[in-house]
């Protein structure tokens, strides 16, 4: 271990110069020298600060605007010496050695709308000195201490002074500095690989780097013998997401909730009015929508409450105290999911300390974007099912059209089952969920349960929607639902029996909609 009088040196050399003349201070108060490049040397010296310009030290000025500062013998020859094999060399060309090394880099994966920028502004981001730097002293952490997050510097220096900066703290460092030139060079390839794929119109890089970050440990896996962790996006901190939570009571969070979450805040973020979504196993088993949340939420608990028994359930506006009371009093719930909650709720929550309560902030629609699924050895990428609503190329192919409720049924139906596993099959009134069949082998059979679980419940089902996420095969499920009372069916079409089907929804006085869209959920 190295006692605070053996750390001579250290360069300082940061793009980004939040803090450094308090971080300077310290290191110049104990007594270690400080070398920097041009700028910070500038702001160092202004303040007093005593430091040796790289320029002045290396006997050869900083050239080609800036671009050549670091990249001298002297430099790295000081960060990559190992004491007990190098003295007579670093003596010979008056090498001073490098105990610290301080840096961060141009800014370049914190560029906005990088990819609409001329490229060649977005070459003067490409840092070259400071990953060098970087890399040379995490290389050398057994001799020195690399730092590429200043807020380190202070408990380093305090390590330094109580004789504890030991060498697993200084390898410790290095995995961090490691990590950081990644993701830098990362950034980097995806700009080139996604500008050559743009250039050549082709929305799929050829290579594709993804970068997460550890935000915490979960209780297990899909099951209790497996170990399970949540990674998210690095850099990227969008409210409104699952990735973005703030829990602010009960248990630690599993694989099941954290992805069930999901299903459920992304359900309900597709509606405007107050809505409530109840996700059991990956789909939707109750969603309503009304003038109140409290409504929104008996109405999807009443769809299926033997499902909804240990549900998630999110909301898209404030949680109140009347809704909680109604939920504690109606079931057992493992996640609770809102954008806000008030005091009243929380209270009432608190006495109910297992209840996993998750703050999400202000919902945000999400934008345009990738969708990744792991597969054994590989990886299968698709653009999110985002799209829009498009009204105008909806068809309504029957001899009766919607009424105004059915079209607005319609529409709510259609946005629930983009999150209902294919086969999927939705009924709804009164923008209300009254019986779901998902996951089904043949969509029929997803009718069929469909069919069951509203009469299992008793709803009323006489004029209500029926929303499939993909083409009838045959115009059997057309059959069946009509024997509840299903009055209007959405769907996207495209099946070889479409006029088959047509046929049976005419002879059943159904209102039919083609979207020519479908959503399939795997």
């Amino acid at each position: 271990m190295q006692e605070i009088n053996l750390i001579k040196n250290a360069l300082i050399s940061v793009s980004n110069k939040k803090n450094i003349l308090e971080i300077a201070k310290i290191l110049a108060d104990n007594n270690i020298n400080l070398f920097s490049t041009g700028g910070t040397a500038k702001i160092l010296k202004k303040n007093n600060i005593s430091v040796i310009e790289v320029s002045d030290y290396t006997n050869f000025p900083e050239i080609m605007h800036g671009r050549v500062k670091t990249l001298h013998p002297k430099i790295i020859g000081g960060i990559l010496r190992e004491p007990e094999k190098d003295q007579e060399i670093m003596k010979k060309y008056n090498i001073c050695p490098i105990d610290i090394v301080i840096v961060n880099f141009y800014p370049f994966n914190e560029i906005k709308n990088i990819q609409k920028k001329n490229i060649d502004d977005i070459i003067n981001y490409i840092d070259i000195g400071g990953p060098t730097l970087v890399r040379s002293a995490a290389k050398n952490y057994k001799n020195v201490i690399v730092i590429i997050d200043l807020s380190d510097v202070k408990s380093i220096i305090a390590s330094i002074k109580n004789n504890t900066m030991n060498i697993e703290k200084r390898f410790n460092l290095a995995c961090k500095a490691f990590q950081y030139t990644l993701l830098y060079e990362q950034a980097i390839s995806n700009f080139f690989m996604t500008k050559n794929a743009a250039d050549q119109k082709n929305l799929f890089p050829e290579t594709i780097n993804l970068s997460f970050i550890k935000k915490q440990d979960l209780r297990y896996g899909e099951n209790h013998h497996q170990k399970s962790s949540f990674y998210i996006e690095k850099n990227i901190s969008k409210s409104g997401t699952i990735s973005n939570i703030n829990q602010i009571q009960g248990k630690t969070l599993s694989y099941n909730n954290i992805s069930d979450a999901d299903i459920a805040l992304e359900c309900v973020k597709q509606f405007e009015k107050p809505a409530c979504v109840i996700v059991k196993h990956g789909n939707p088993c109750g969603v309503a929508v009304s003038n109140c949340l409290l409504e929104s939420y008996i109405s999807a608990y009443n769809t299926d409450p033997v499902s909804a028994f240990g549900g998630i359930i999110a909301f898209n506006s404030i949680l109140d105290k009347k809704t909680t009371q109604k939920i504690i009093k109606n079931q057992f719930v493992e996640v609770i999911i809102t954008p806000e909650i008030d005091v009243f709720s929380l209270e009432i929550l608190q006495k109910k300390e297992n209840i996993r309560v998750l703050v999400t902030g202000k919902l945000k629609k999400n934008k345009l974007g990738m969708d990744f699924k792991r597969i054994t050895n590989g990886l299968l990428i698709q653009e999110y099912d985002s799209c829009k609503i498009n009204y105008k190329s909806w068809i309504v192919v029957t001899k009766r059209i919607p009424t105004k409720q059915e079209l607005k049924d319609s529409i709510f139906c259609w946005k629930v089952s983009k999150f209902v596993k294919s086969n999927a099959i939705v009924y709804g009134r009164n923008t209300t969920t009254i019986g779901i069949g998902a996951g089904q082998m043949s969509r029929i059979d997803s009718t069929k349960l469909a069919n069951f679980k509203v009469q299992n419940q008793g709803l009323n089902v006489i004029d209500a929607t029926m929303a499939s996420d993909a083409f009838f095969p045959f115009r059997d499920g057309i059959d069946s639902a009509a024997s509840v009372g299903i009055s209007c069916i959405i769907q996207p079409g495209g099946s070889i029996r479409d006029k088959e089907v047509i046929k049976a929804a005419n002879e059943h006085n159904i209102a039919m909609i083609f979207t020519h869209q479908r959503h399939f959920k795997h």
